[in-house]
């Protein structure tokens, strides 16, 4: 088996070149011409990227997700969601590795083996950096009307915390 997960990658990357050879594929021009397709949609996007991570470490650093933390820990309450997690539920749709430092920060506070720190875990699993892929998507292809779609990715990020809390409470009882 772990000969097999070792040669999984080579084995794809060879059968790709055969398939290039059998369709008469020249495989290095086509490789050149997607990287550099590639480059141009990093560079496109990069200022997006650069706004949407000024934002995450101006909220992080003012204390504004601490404050709207604090505000919404009642209604997350009627959600299972533990008080310890709903930092981690306004941070993740915007950023992905503040919420990986929040999470990481509620186990090392709470204990991994804790509700909290299951339910967090889970809910680093379970849910998508929403707003931050819906604002690349959006700035590479030039949209501006966005409403409909930042309410449902934020929609669906909510189904996801609060069916990680309660998965949390159906798989581990007594944590």
């Amino acid at each position: 088996m772990q000969l097999l997960q070792n040669a999984l990658i080579p084995i794809l990357l060879a059968a790709t070149g055969v398939y290039a050879l059998y369709k008469r594929v020249d495989v290095f021009p086509t490789f050149l011409r997607g990287a550099k397709k590639g480059l141009h949609t990093a560079v496109q996007i990069l200022p997006t990227m650069v706004g949407m991570l000024t934002v995450v470490y101006m909220l992080r650093a003012s204390g504004a997700i601490d404050l709207a933390a604090a505000a919404l820990a009642p209604v997350y309450q009627l959600l299972g969601i533990p008080s310890e997690c709903t930092a981690l539920t306004l941070l993740k749709p915007i950023s992905g590795g503040g919420g990986l430092a929040l999470g990481s920060e509620i186990m090392q506070r709470c204990g991994p083996d804790s509700y909290a720190g299951r339910v967090a875990a889970v809910m680093l699993g379970a849910s998508e950096t929403s707003v931050y892929t819906l604002s690349i998507y959006s700035g590479h292809l030039g949209l501006s009307r966005m409403r409909y779609a930042i309410l449902a990715v934020l929609c669906a990020d909510l189904t996801a915390f609060a069916v990680s809390a309660a998965l949390v409470r159906l798989y581990f009882p007594a944590a």
